[in-house]
């Protein structure tokens, strides 16, 4: 199955008039200059070091912060019965595969929910197959549905950041097949880390359709700088608060 027919067929005009759309921002700031899909300068070289140490002194005072909640997300799951932690493996910086750390939002066997009704409802196919999410999930528990729309489910990737696999803005965190949806943009994607959050996150979440995620990602890596990350995080704020796009 080919999901990069749509992807590989734009032009460099053709992603510079839908990056184009981003500039709504506030504030604004300048796209940089037109490079070859296959190549990504990297960002001055102050960015890289201070990034990282703003992600993992953000990483142990959100964790600080957090940490009361996250117990008792913990224990509330236990007493259900439920695994605590899910561990899937994405796809890091320079294609290195890790394991993405979640709260458990789904049911024990939600894979064999998620072959089960593919096989029998064509509707919920294409919608997997356009999205790789479904808006109603019917594998999602009811604590699990509280903890997407909040984001909480997020909070374990804290971790992620501190072992240098993750970054707090970034890039949306892909399996290894959605590779295959950036088609001539897969090597910029693959120039950063992923991020908790991004400007995925912040123009829409579960709302964007792939190819907007996929311009989205593109424009983040070629255009990282601080001041783009603190826009993203205290917009993210706002996203999370008012729960849009979530589900």
């Amino acid at each position: 199955m080919t999901f990069d027919s749509d992807v590989q067929g734009e032009s460099a005009v053709a992603f510079d008039h839908a990056a184009a759309g981003l500039h709504s921002f506030e504030p604004r700031w300048e796209e940089a200059p037109a490079q070859s899909p296959a190549r990504v300068s990297p960002p001055s070289s102050p960015y890289e070091p201070i990034k990282r140490i703003l992600d993992v002194v953000g990483a142990i005072l959100l964790a600080i912060v957090f940490l009361p909640l996250i117990l008792a997300i913990a224990v509330l799951m236990r007493r259900q019965g439920d695994s605590v932690i899910y561990k899937h493996r994405r796809i890091g910086r320079h294609g290195q595969a890790f394991e993405c750390l979640k709260f458990r939002t789904m049911v024990p066997n939600a894979e064999q929910v998620l072959r089960e009704l593919l096989e029998r409802d064509p509707e919920i196919k294409a919608e997997w197959v356009r999205d790789h999410k479904l808006r109603c999930d019917p594998r999602v528990t009811r604590l699990g549905r509280f903890l997407r729309r909040t984001s909480l489910d997020e909070l374990p990737q804290l971790w992620n950041v501190m072992r240098g696999e993750m970054s707090l803005v970034g890039p949306r965190p892909v399996v290894r097949e959605e590779l295959l949806r950036y088609g001539r943009n897969v090597r910029t994607y693959l120039a950063a880390k992923p991020g908790i959050t991004g400007l995925w996150q912040v123009k829409g979440r579960n709302d964007t359709d792939y190819r907007r995620r996929v311009v989205l990602d593109t424009y983040y890596v070629r255009n990282q700088n601080l001041l783009l990350d603190l826009y993203i995080l205290v917009k993210t704020t706002r996203v999370v608060l008012g729960g849009s796009g979530a589900y």
